[in-house]
């Protein structure tokens, strides 16, 4: 269920801040529209890295599209050179 508060709510912060837990953020509206959103910093490190990964598959995907794609096999032998150490 959303936590909706009136902004003027933040004169008692601390009772805000007490209902913002991870999964469960507090919107605060500011003449009666939605303004902020106060959030548990584990959800938004959370979605920070969602937008890098994101951000980093479609540079992926790009790169495919305009360089070539590499097999699996390519992928394999890539990625087992870097495991072991061979930069060659």
């Amino acid at each position: 269920m959303l936590n909706i508060k009136p902004i003027s709510d933040l004169r008692n912060y601390s009772e805000v801040l007490n209902d913002v837990d991870e999964g469960s953020p507090v919107f605060l509206t500011k003449n009666g529209r939605g303004r902020y959103a106060i959030i548990d910093i584990r959800d938004y490190e959370r979605d920070q890295a969602k937008k890098t990964l994101m951000t980093e598959l479609e540079k992926g995907r790009k790169a495919g599209e305009t360089q070539g794609w590499l097999s699996a096999q390519e992928v394999r032998a890539h990625f087992g050179k870097a495991i072991h150490g061979d930069n060659a």
